[in-house]
């Protein structure tokens, strides 16, 4: 990951954000390089060598000259210094992994409290000049707001990616230990980029191999790389490995035995990995084992493993995402009646993490109602950043504005004020620890995820989690000038591109609180299908789609999921008449003629936005197009191709919704639009056909 153009190894996206490229400004170019004549660090600390090596490789890039690292500065000026000062005799405004860049004594001083806040510093300094900002007479101080910034990869031991778009897995299991990719580094590298401090790097369908001293000496490999970046280890844990793996009759969390078991595993894992971060648990979800099958709870579960990891520094993360298959229950409530009656019961080292909606990372969803109401058990945040139910690798999608969406929402659990944010980083309830996790979307392709613009995904999932108030438009401009372009107009256009992607994909898949988490790939439009082993694995579980209307009723007289949010969200969502209609159809079942206030029926409600939606995708084609010249000529190449994709996909989706829903509610496409060219058997066929490969 060096920082010269002209390599062509790296000519479609490698690099990612790390794009040390020369800056073509000259006058701009030696501004930089008059304050930045040196490195001056003085330990060999292996975290501050990370960050006097980063800083040397990128200004080299950036700068067209090599820049010397010193031990001493004297009474030099011009350079760089790095400084750790646990003391912050500054004032204090440093936590442990923040920092400050200024311009003191005739030198830029990067000071932190800690080695890794120095690292982080590093990297914005960096990013300050990428984005070609002023660095003269520079007073910047940066504090994350939350404690664990982290991926979780669903990488298996086989190689494959659960829900992975972008090839194989990044870890090759069966070279490890013996050979460290050189991609590893180049991981961390841009991890540490971002702000994130912590890696899982097995799927939470986790193999019970993980726990084998085979894959114990594989992970520490890993951990041996990250580490130099500030980054911990993490394993997804397979609850029922002590009768799976350990040869137990039962994996029952209140047996003493078992405890035994999980106690001598941990400090296995200890010995080969002195800062491992602890175990991340999906348990009693989707067919996963876990406490309740021995008639335990989720806090019995998670604080079997926090006993376990009591002498250590690392913690439980236990995942919330849970459901019943029930024919006569709402998903939506299935969180929220498991985990809040245990609120205040969970060990001091767990972290109960929650999907942003309640149901399963959908294109847009209302944000999850455990958020507000555990007051007494930290409750961290998981975004999704592989693109299950947003296009996979095709579709162009910009995730910030739905990670904001969800993290500015108003809970009203302490009043007006009280966001998701506020919930997630501890502030509103004063959690001891905070957490915001990514489902990552990187895999073995060359430009690590696929799509090159899902890159932006990534880098926008790691700037929220340390400062959850930057705007996704300032987060795309950054992410456009360290990877695409400085030109003026193809940054403003791409930005604009990026800004709408999100509701563009949502109009032509799942417009107005439509929703579809049906089995199979997630992806192939099938509102219709019906047949499952379960009810909530079918499309019409969802859409409650008749001749009546469409929509899930979950107000008093459906569901009642609406009564487990505050009186103040209940009041704008409960009534059909005022409920924004971006979230109509999660709430409430709707006539097709009733008139909206758009002016519109309902009916001729969804369609404009199911045409309109893909009609738009006409124009992020003409769009890009515009911004050719600006952009390197393989990755724009890349772009167009898979714009060309979205749109046959778009209309696709726009044609199969239309089609059944029009066979439900027998009501006419409405000018301007036309009705679709092929019939609805033809799109069931070319679906089964696309099921088949």
């Amino acid at each position: 990951m060096n920082g010269f153009a002209e390599d062509p190894a790296y000519a479609d996206g490698y690099r990612l954000w790390l794009n040390y490229d020369l800056i073509s400004d000259a006058v701009k170019r030696q501004a930089y390089a008059n304050a930045a004549q040196f490195i001056a660090v003085k330990t060999d600390s292996p975290i501050l060598k990370s960050a006097a090596d980063e800083l040397q490789m990128g200004l080299q890039g950036l700068l067209g000259k090599s820049v010397p690292v010193i031990g001493s500065i004297g009474s030099r000026t011009g350079g760089i210094v790095l400084s750790v000062n646990p003391a912050d005799v500054a004032g204090q405004s440093l936590n442990k992994e923040g920092y400050r860049i200024e311009s003191k004594g005739g030198n830029l001083i990067i000071s932190g409290k800690s080695d890794a806040g120095v690292l982080y510093g590093a990297f914005a300094l960096l990013r300050q000049i990428q984005t070609l900002q002023s660095i003269q007479g520079i007073s910047l101080v940066s504090n994350p707001k939350v404690q664990f910034r982290m991926l979780n990869h669903w990488d298996n031991v086989d190689g494959s990616i659960e829900r992975g778009y972008a090839g194989s897995s990044l870890w090759k299991w069966y070279e490890l230990p013996e050979r460290i990719d050189p991609r590893y580094r180049d991981y961390a590298r841009a991890n540490a980029s971002i702000g994130i401090n912590g890696t899982v790097v097995n799927n939470v369908n986790a193999s019970a191999r993980f726990m084998t001293s085979e894959y114990i000496e594989k992970v520490a490999a890993l951990a041996n790389v990250f580490r130099p970046y500030g980054i911990r280890l993490y394993l997804s844990v397979y609850f029922a490995a002590p009768k799976t793996l350990g040869g137990l009759k039962t994996s029952d969390p209140l047996d003493p035995q078992v405890r035994q078991w999980w106690a001598d595993k941990v400090k296995d894992i200890y010995k080969a990995i002195p800062d491992f971060g602890g175990f991340l648990v999906k348990a009693n979800s989707e067919g996963e084992p876990g406490p309740q099958d021995y008639g335990r709870t989720h806090a019995d579960g998670a604080n079997m493993l926090a006993e376990a990891l009591k002498p250590y520094d690392g913690v439980v993360i236990w995942r919330a995402f849970v459901y019943k298959a029930d024919p006569k229950a709402d998903r939506f409530k299935a969180a929220y009646e498991e985990f809040v009656p245990l609120d205040g019961q969970f060990d001091k080292k767990v972290i109960v993490q929650v999907k942003n909606g309640p149901i399963d990372f959908q294109p847009r969803e209302p944000f999850s109602p455990l958020f507000g109401n555990m007051p007494k058990t930290p409750l961290g945040m998981e975004f999704q950043l592989t693109q299950e139910y947003l296009g996979f690798a095709t579709h162009l999608v910009y995730e910030a504005p739905l990670f904001k969406e969800c993290l500015e929402t108003d809970t009203y659990v302490k009043g007006k004020g009280s966001t998701v944010a506020k919930v997630v980083d501890g502030s509103l309830h004063g959690y001891s620890m905070s957490l915001m996790a990514g489902v990552a979307n990187t895999g073995s392709n060359l430009n690590w995820t696929g799509h090159p613009i899902a890159q932006a995904n990534w880098y926008a999932f790691g700037r929220l989690a340390w400062d959850h108030t930057v705007s996704s438009e300032a987060i795309a401009r950054e992410w456009v000038a360290m990877t695409l372009t400085h030109e003026p107009q193809a940054t403003k256009r791409i930005v604009n591109l990026m800004g709408k992607s999100r509701d563009i994909y949502v109009n032509y898949n799942t417009p107005m609180g439509l929703s579809r988490p049906w089995t199979g790939v997630h992806f192939a439009p099938e509102p219709w299908q019906a047949r499952s082993p379960r009810p909530d694995w079918t499309a019409v579980y969802y859409h409650r789609a008749d001749s009546m209307g469409i929509g899930f009723d979950r107000t008093a007289t459906g569901s009642k999921a609406l009564e487990q949010y505050r009186p103040e969200v209940q009041q704008q969502w409960n009534n059909p008449e005022t409920c924004p209609i971006s979230y109509l159809l999660w709430f409430h079942h709707v006539p097709w003629t009733k008139k909206l206030s758009t002016g519109r029926t309902l009916w001729d409600e969804l369609c404009t936005h199911f045409y309109t939606g893909a009609d738009s995708v006409r124009w992020m084609q003409q769009e890009w197009a515009q911004v050719k010249p600006a952009i390197n000529p393989e990755t724009y190449a890349n772009v167009a191709a898979r714009l060309v994709t979205q749109q046959k996909e778009a209309i696709w989706w726009r044609d199969a919704w239309v089609l059944y829903l029009q066979s439900i509610s027998k009501q006419p496409i409405p000018p301007p639009f036309k009705q679709p060219a092929r019939t609805l058997d033809e799109v069931k066929q070319s679906v089964n056909v696309y099921l088949l490969r």
